[in-house]
């Protein structure tokens, strides 16, 4: 086996250097004029050398680690910024904005917040296929420096109601980031690394926007200069980064794996070589299937959302973005007016619980192939954390509640993530459940922006027990799939069907 492995290998460096039947086969039909179009995916898969690529262990854990490193930072940090530019409202809120648009007046908070998630969830399905028509590497930095630039515009509103129609605004722009960035990571990896990869892009930039609260209070102390209020800097200055962070992703984001191979906007080489794209399209391949990218007509759309697991899904993220936008939106606050900390503190103490969320849970995940039954782990957990927040009485006792309630909630969003991309075959059914998964999540926003009424505060009663709610019905809905897919497994095993249409494919539990 060894000498098979260095055969390989060897082969593979040959080709790179010398060129190969195999390389030229697929240089032939990916370049035409001098101008490469992209690596052939049906050449790729058709070609009889695949599977002897593949045995090149190092190859590949070379190959996946490149990825890692080039894809994943990259995401996290522009996603830290759209987490932070959509939260931060409630930091603005006690930094002064209240006062000057009069926010507290019936329920304009609580509309502002709310607003964001409408066009979000209109905008989410289109621009998940824009992503796939224009390619990654255009789409999403020319999103990231567009509401980069809207965010500026936030720090010099006079009135609740300018903010009201930029924050209408910053929901169109910011529908295409985040389901464009985890249809991105999907098409890159295959089923069982997926949800480490989900689960650092997204608490990279979970701890990164958790640190928001800090940055928010460092900013509002630049109160006075050029005459602006505290919180009009708090977007003022984050909205600068953000916008510079977008013009950075332009030279640094990679694309689809079958268009790696075309090159950059400063490069002339491509991310990967043609052997590079080659092995990386035919692991999604062996893995599920579905490294072509099927044709998008309206009858294959029809044909998808038929499949209830795809609403399931969407539903199952509405129920948890609940809890997280109830963290988002309304921590800083619920620390300030219903526990008594300072303004100060209020900004800083939002920060530690999301540091608390650890990555581990998602490598238990990998490893043991299983989903289920750490999704109900973690519901119990946010359960147990929202029940001490909500019913305790001493502040640390309420703030120790705070930090499992966090954890459970946002240790589900990759987990979740990854529960539908284990058990959805096909490149444009994951990106459609992607974009109705996502927005299954902002309406969970909405939610969590009208379940703190202002009449209920500072304590929130209704909304803790709603809340209590979600995770208890995320937790049956769980257990029932236990039963429909492993009856599904049975009949694969037993060789009496198929499921997803892909021969040999399985639910993951």
């Amino acid at each position: 086996m060894p000498q098979q492995v260095d055969y390989a290998k060897n082969d593979v460096e040959t080709n790179r250097e010398e060129g190969s039947p195999f390389t030229s086969s697929l240089d032939a039909k990916t370049r035409s004029g001098g101008v490469d179009h992209g690596i052939d995916v049906k050449a790729v898969l058709e070609s009889s050398q695949i599977e002897d690529i593949l045995t090149d262990t190092v190859a590949v854990r070379r190959l996946v680690r490149k990825i890692d490193f080039r894809l994943i930072p990259c995401l996290a940090l522009c996603y830290s910024f759209a987490l932070i530019d959509r939260v931060n409202l409630p930091n603005a809120r006690i930094a002064g904005m209240d006062e000057d648009l009069e926010l507290s007046v019936g329920s304009r908070y609580s509309l502002i917040s709310m607003i964001f998630f409408v066009p979000y969830i209109v905008f989410q399905f289109p621009s998940n296929i824009a992503i796939r028509k224009l390619g990654a590497m255009w789409w999403l930095p020319s999103l990231v420096v567009c509401w980069g630039a809207v965010m500026i515009g936030f720090g010099f509103t006079h009135t609740w109601d300018q903010l009201l129609g930029l924050r209408v605004i910053l929901g169109i722009l910011e529908a295409g980031f985040y389901p464009g960035c985890v249809f991105l990571l999907s098409c890159w990896y295959v089923r069982y690394e997926v949800q480490k990869r989900f689960s650092a892009f997204y608490l990279m930039a979970l701890l990164s926007s958790g640190f928001s609260s800090i940055l928010a209070y460092g900013l509002m102390q630049m109160k006075g200069l050029g005459g602006l209020n505290g919180w009009r800097w708090i977007f003022i200055m984050e909205g600068i980064v953000t916008c510079l962070l977008g013009f950075m992703l332009y030279f640094a984001i990679i694309d689809f794996p079958d268009k790696a191979t075309k090159p950059g906007l400063v490069s002339k080489k491509g991310f990967l070589s043609t052997e590079e794209a080659a092995i990386a399209l035919a692991r999604i391949q062996r893995d599920r299937g579905d490294a072509v990218v099927d044709k998008l007509t309206i009858p294959t759309i029809a044909r998808h959302l038929k499949d209830w697991k795809v609403w399931e899904f969407a539903w199952l993220y509405l129920l948890n973005n609940v809890v997280t936008y109830s963290f988002g939106f309304f921590l800083p606050i619920i620390l300030r007016n219903d526990m008594g900390f300072s303004v100060a503190l209020s900004q800083v103490l939002s920060f530690p619980p999301y540091v608390f969320a650890a990555i581990v849970i998602a490598y238990i995940g990998d490893r043991t192939q299983t989903r289920g039954p750490l999704l109900i782990l973690n519901c119990l957990v946010a359960i147990v954390g929202v029940s001490m927040m909500a019913f305790l009485t001493r502040p640390r006792d309420r703030y120790a509640g705070v930090f499992l309630g966090v954890a459970g909630a946002n240790t589900n969003v990759p987990s979740l993530l990854s529960y539908m991309h284990n058990n959805i075959v096909g490149q444009m059914k994951r990106s459609i459940s992607s974009a109705l998964l996502i927005g299954g999540g902002a309406i969970g926003g909405i939610a969590a922006t009208n379940i703190f009424r202002q009449q209920d505060a500072p304590a929130y009663t209704p909304a803790m027990i709603t809340v209590l709610c979600t995770q208890a019905v995320t937790v049956l809905h769980v257990l029932k799939n236990f039963w429909v897919f492993k009856r599904r497994n049975a009949m694969v095993d037993r060789g009496e069907g198929v499921v997803e249409g892909q021969v040999g494919f399985k639910y993951t539990l």
